[in-house]
């Protein structure tokens, strides 16, 4: 999953969006229920990048068959750092369907959760104008 790595370490949103299926369910390690479709997920990424700071992924791993990826980072929000870890799932296209992250410590996970909550109305916002609603 090197294209999504680098796009990442680039903080490249565009590129990290043409990465995703239409159909991509992205499970949040602060939300209860998972979020589905590209435009939601494109844009809480997008929040990320304005939220986490210092982020740098530190280890990768790939199943034999190519369609599944651990990618382990290190990141700050805030004064508080956070080790996660991005599960992907590829599908037949190469396109990111499955998209599920975890953090850890508990201070970490509770400041990303503090934080993507204030970016949760421009993230809301932006998927809006995607799909041309108001």
């Amino acid at each position: 999953m090197r294209a999504f790595r680098e796009a990442v370490e680039k903080g490249d949103a565009a590129a990290m969006a043409d990465l995703l299926a239409d159909n991509v369910v992205f499970t949040s390690p602060v939300a209860m229920r998972p979020y589905e479709g590209k435009p939601m997920t494109a844009a809480i990424l997008r929040g990320v990048l304005r939220v986490f700071t210092d982020f740098h992924y530190i280890r990768e791993i790939a199943d034999p068959g190519g369609r599944d990826h651990a990618l382990v980072f290190e990141a700050k929000v805030g004064d508080r750092s956070v080790t996660g870890c991005d599960f992907l799932h590829l599908d037949d296209e190469g396109r990111i369907d499955d998209f599920m992250v975890m953090v850890r410590p508990l201070s970490g996970a509770t400041a990303l959760a503090t934080a993507m909550g204030a970016q949760f109305e421009q993230i809301k916002a932006e998927v809006a104008a995607e799909l041309g609603v108001e």
